[in-house]
């Protein structure tokens, strides 16, 4: 797991600097969509979206309007993002379970950190890393009892932000990118042999690119995700897309949708039907956050929507 300064990420990932004057509390405006695509049958992709916060407010009190204090805190955001594999339909009871299992053991913890200074984000990293682990092994405990769902697996990437902090954990290849004054981040490495084969051997890392090395549900135990964290900044874009968009879309393409003066769940059906054009071989998910400077009383809006 990354433990760096805040700004810092895994090696060779970007450093992400915030805007010195921004504020810690961003509005967001989520959009999600999901697409079998035109070659298969099954769409084995899935996507969550949540909102999380704490609240103390007054229900009945004998003193004056205004003489005890009320905590409204912000609202946090929680995005996942899985893409099943195994054969049949195997690989989305993987997607889904995995996803239905993380918030089960979100639900389970009895404290939630919910600041944006060091060490309470790295305690959250470390709680996600364990709670991927938990997800991890009731995924392969289900497997081994179900003869049908042997080969299952599927990847897990989650983006967590509350004010301006934003933290990533991933295992596989469903990539998350930060779009930010014009330039796309990948803030992501997939877990594949082509990846680790790289520069080196270009022709066989082009052939292997789809091996997965991680993943949820393998046939070995202790999942281990990367997780790393950020500050966000007024006007951020966040991407989560799983493999069907960047294997048909290239990255220039995903940086002009997101560029666009759209919504975030308009830029999510120009990303699919992108993907589309470009041939849809796989299914197609894509999750997009969309980060404003905050108005004193800003509503934050949300749309989440098939394809």
């Amino acid at each position: 797991m990354s433990n760096k300064p805040l700004n810092d990420t895994t090696p060779d990932l970007p450093v992400l600097p915030a805007e010195p004057t921004c504020p810690p509390l961003l509005e967001v405006e989520v959009g999600g969509r999901t697409h079998p695509g035109l070659v298969r049958e099954n769409n084995e992709d899935n996507f969550h979206v949540v909102r999380f916060g704490r609240y103390l407010r007054t229900v009945l009190s004998s003193l004056s309007v205004g003489q005890a204090p009320q905590e409204e805190s912000p609202p946090g955001y929680g995005f996942a993002v899985a893409d099943g594999m195994g054969g049949h339909s195997a690989g989305e009871v993987a997607s889904r379970m995995a996803i239905v299992a993380l918030v089960e053991v979100a639900l389970q913890t009895p404290d939630w950190i919910l600041g944006r200074e060091d060490e309470s984000l790295e305690r959250v990293m470390e709680r996600t890393a364990q709670r991927f682990q938990q997800v991890d092994e009731a995924i392969r405990d289900r497997a081994q009892s179900q003869p049908g769902l042997r080969t299952m697996g599927t990847t897990l990437s989650v983006a967590l932000s509350l004010f301006d902090a934003l933290i990533v954990a991933y295992v596989g290849d469903s990539r998350t990118y930060l779009f930010r004054g014009g330039q796309l981040h990948r803030l992501t490495r997939d877990h594949t042999l082509g990846e680790q084969l790289g520069a080196r051997y270009p022709s066989a890392s082009n052939k292997l690119r789809h091996v997965l090395t991680r993943y949820v549900g393998g046939w070995e135990p202790a999942c281990e995700p990367d997780v790393a964290r950020y500050r966000l900044a007024d006007g951020d874009r966040l991407l989560i897309s799983t493999d069907g968009l960047t294997n048909m879309v290239d990255d220039a393409s995903i940086a002009r949708e997101l560029g666009r003066e759209e919504s975030s769940d308009e830029v999510c059906r120009a990303l699919v039907k992108k993907a589309l054009e470009g041939g849809g071989r796989d299914n197609i998910t894509v999750v997009v956050a969309t980060y404003r400077r905050s108005q004193p009383r800003g509503a934050v809006s949300q749309s989440a929507t098939p394809a």
